[in-house]
C-alpha cells in the first residue's frame, strides 16, 4: 500500500470515483421520477425540486468550498464531503414524504459541494505539468459519463430493487472512497493564511436562490408579480455580488477576476455551463416522455438511453489523444456539433408509438458528441491559468458548470410544465367536441398534466358516464400523447440553442497548439508554499 500512496494515478482513481458519485446523482433521479411521484404522492413540481435542490446547493457552495479547501486542506474537505454525501444518501433512501426527500437532497448537495473543487485542486498538485492534460482529460471524461449514464443505471436499480436504491447504492461506494482517501491521497496544505469572504457567500447564495426559485416556480404561480420580483431581485443581487467582489480583488475574493484574463478559461467555463444545461435538456424531457407517454418501465427507459454513455466511454480516450495532436478546440467543436445533431434527431424521431430502437441512431450520435466534449474542455480550461490561481479557477469553473445545471434544470422544468399544461388543456378542449355536450365539461376538467398517458386515460374515463368511458379513454390517450410529444419537441429546442451558442464561443478560443508555438508555457506545478503532510 505504501507504493500506492501519493501515486498520481491511484489518487486520480480515488478522486474520480467520488466525483463520479456526485455527478451521477444529478441525473440518476430523473429516471426514478414517475416512481417517486407515485410512491410519495409528489407533484411534478416537487419531483423537479428533488433535482433542483441538489443542483442549487451544489452550485451555491462550490466557490465557498474551494476557499475552505485552501484553509483546511483539500483532502480534509474532500473526506468530509464524502462522509456528508454518503450519510445524506442513506437518509434520502429512507424519506417518507416529498419534503423530506427534497431536504435531504439539499444536504447531499452540500456534501457534493465540499468534494467538487478539491478534485481539480488535488489533480493540479499531484500531477506534473507534462502529465496534467491527460489527467484532466480523464477527469472530464468521468464528468461526461456520470451525467449521461445516470438514467441507465437508475433504470436498472428502479426496476430491480426500487427507487430508494438509487440512493442506497452510494453507501458502499462512499465507504470505499473514504478508505481509499485515507490510504492514498496526500494531505497537501498551503503555508499561506487565507481570508474568508462571508458577505460574498451570503450575496451569491441569495442571488442564486432567488433566480432559481423564480424559474422553477414560475409556471406554478402563473408568472405573477411575486415570481417576477423574485427573478429581478436575483439579478440585482448578482450585480451587487460582482461589485462586492470588485472591491475585494486585493483581499482574496471568492471570485478572482484575474482568472478571466485567460481567454480560453473564460470561454471554456461558459461552454461548460452550456453543456451542463444541454445535458439536462435532453435527459429530463426524454425520460418523462419514455415512461409517462410511451409507458416504458424505468429499466427499459434506461436501456433505451444506454447507447449514448457506452459510445461516450469508448470515444473519450481517443478524444483526449486527438486534443493533444490537433488541439482541444477542434475536438470540442466536433463534439458540440454532433451532440446538437443527436438531440435534434431524438426530437425528430419521437412519436406517439415510438419504440426503444427508434432512438438508437440518434443516441449513438449524442454519445459520439459527449465523448468529444468534457475531456478536451477540462484540459483547455486550465491549460493557461497561472499556478497561483489554479485553486480559485477550479472553483469558478466548477461553479459555472453547476450553474448551468441549476439554470438548465429550472428552465427546462418550467418549460416542460408550461408545455404539458397548455397542450393538455388545449387538446382536451379540442377532443371534447367528439363527446355529447353533457359530457364535455367533465372531460375537459378531468385532465391533470402530471398524469401519464395510461393513468390519465383511466382517470378521465371515470369522470364521464359509463357508456362513454371507452371513447373518453381513447380521446384522453390521444390528448396526453399529443401533449407529451409537443413537450419533447419544444423543450429540446433549448439544449440545441445552448450548444449553438457554445459552438460560437468555441470558435473564438485559441488552439493550444498555436499558443505553444507562440512560446507560451503551460500551467506550472503547484505553488511552492504547498506542503504535504
Amino acid at each position: 500500500m505504501s507504493r500506492w500512496r501519493s501515486n498520481p494515478w491511484v489518487v486520480l482513481t480515488t478522486l474520480a470515483l467520488g466525483f463520479y458519485m456526485t455527478l451521477l446523482d444529478l441525473t440518476i433521479v430523473n429516471v426514478a421520477m414517475p416512481d417517486i411521484m407515485a410512491d410519495l404522492g409528489a407533484s411534478l413540481d416537487q419531483a423537479l425540486w428533488t433535482v433542483s435542490a441538489y443542483a442549487l446547493v451544489l452550485a451555491v457552495l462550490l466557490i465557498t468550498a474551494g476557499r475552505l479547501g485552501d484553509l483546511y486542506g483539500p483532502r480534509s474537505l474532500f473526506l468530509t464531503g464524502v462522509v456528508v454525501f454518503t450519510l445524506a444518501s442513506v437518509v434520502c433512501g429512507l424519506a417518507q414524504s416529498p419534503a423530506e426527500l427534497i431536504a435531504t437532497r439539499a444536504v447531499q448537495g452540500l456534501g457534493a459541494a465540499l468534494m467538487g473543487p478539491q478534485t481539480m485542486a488535488l489533480i493540479v498538485s499531484v500531477f506534473p505539468p507534462e502529465r496534467r492534460g491527460a489527467a484532466m482529460g480523464v477527469w472530464g471524461s468521468v464528468a461526461g459519463v456520470a451525467t449521461i449514464s445516470g438514467p441507465t443505471l437508475g433504470g436498472l436499480l428502479v426496476s430491480t430493487a426500487g427507487w430508494r436504491w438509487i440512493f442506497f447504492v452510494n453507501l458502499p461506494i462512499g465507504i470505499a472512497v473514504v478508505v481509499m482517501t485515507l490510504l492514498v491521497v496526500p494531505d497537501i496544505r498551503s503555508g499561506r493564511a487565507h481570508r474568508f469572504d462571508v458577505t460574498g457567500v451570503v450575496l451569491a447564495s441569495a442571488a442564486l436562490l432567488a433566480l432559481c426559485f423564480g424559474l422553477q416556480e414560475g409556471q406554478r404561480y402563473g408568472w405573477n408579480g411575486m415570481i417576477i420580483g423574485c427573478i429581478a431581485a436575483g439579478a440585482v443581487l448578482v450585480a451587487v455580488f460582482l461589485l462586492h467582489q470588485r472591491s475585494r480583488q486585493d483581499r482574496e475574493p471568492l471570485l478572482p477576476f484575474a482568472v478571466f484574463r485567460d481567454r480560453n478559461f473564460t470561454l471554456m467555463s461558459l461552454i461548460a455551463g452550456l453543456i451542463a444545461m444541454s445535458m439536462l435538456g435532453l435527459v429530463l424531457p426524454l425520460n418523462l416522455y419514455l415512461q409517462s407517454d410511451l409507458g416504458m418501465s424505468a429499466l427499459r427507459a434506461g436501456l433505451t438511453l444506454a447507447p449514448s454513455p457506452l459510445v461516450s466511454m469508448a470515444v473519450a480516450p481517443f478524444a483526449g489523444r486527438m486534443s493533444d495532436r490537433i488541439g482541444g478546440k477542434y475536438v470540442l467543436m466536433f463534439g458540440l456539433v454532433m451532440y446538437g445533431c443527436g438531440i435534434a434527431l431524438v426530437s425528430r424521431l419521437a412519436g406517439p408509438d415510438s419504440d426503444w430502437y427508434t432512438f438508437t441512431p440518434a443516441l449513438l450520435v449524442t454519445g459520439l458528441g459527449t465523448g468529444c466534449l468534457l475531456a478536451p474542455l477540462a484540459a483547455e480550461a486550465m491549460r493557461g491559468v497561472e499556478p497561483r490561481l489554479a485553486g480559485a479557477a477550479s472553483g469558478v469553473n466548477n461553479t459555472i458548470r453547476q450553474l448551468g445545471s441549476v439554470i438548465g434544470s429550472a428552465g427546462i422544468g418550467a418549460l416542460m410544465q408550461h408545455e404539458l399544461t397548455s397542450q393538455v388543456r388545449s387538446g382536451a378542449r379540442t377532443r371534447a367536441t367528439a363527446l355529447p355536450a353533457s359530457a364535455r365539461d367533465g372531460f375537459r376538467t378531468a385532465f391533470v398534466a402530471d398524469d401519464s398517458r395510461a393513468a390519465g386515460a383511466r382517470h378521465v374515463a371515470a369522470s364521464v358516464p359509463r357508456e362513454l368511458a371507452a371513447t373518453a379513454g381513447r380521446l384522453a390517450r390521444e390528448v396526453y400523447a399529443d401533449g407529451y410529444l409537443a413537450m419533447v419537441h419544444t423543450t429540446m429546442l433549448l439544449p440545441v440553442c445552448a450548444l449553438a451558442v457554445g459552438l460560437l464561443a468555441c470558435c473564438a478560443a485559441t488552439s493550444h497548439t498555436r499558443r505553444a508555438a507562440a512560446g507560451k508555457k503551460p500551467a506550472a506545478p503547484a505553488p511552492a508554499d504547498a506542503a504535504v503532510r
